[in-house]
């Protein structure tokens, strides 16, 4: 593979590293939200609410989670070639 066929596939890399990764901050501003919500509704009595706002941040941990294997896989073929 030449150098001017290496250019565009190593753009198409850092494009999606970059957008995963701002897709990973914005989950994680939610996350930060969604905790400082929860503990107000909690402490004010509201104790039903604990429950699914548990399930919600597992599951906006999961795709965090996803998104870093994500980065990590799509960075380890960018080094491979």
């Amino acid at each position: 593979m030449t150098l001017a066929h290496r250019a565009p596939d190593q753009k198409r890399r850092l494009v999606a590293i970059d957008g995963a990764m701002a897709l990973m901050a914005i989950l994680l501003i939610v996350q930060m939200w969604l905790l400082s919500a929860t503990l107000e509704q909690y402490l004010s009595g509201h104790h039903r609410v604990a429950l699914p706002a548990a399930l919600v941040a597992g599951a906006l941990t999961a795709a965090c989670v996803a998104l870093y294997r994500f980065v990590v896989r799509v960075d380890a073929g960018a080094k491979r070639r």
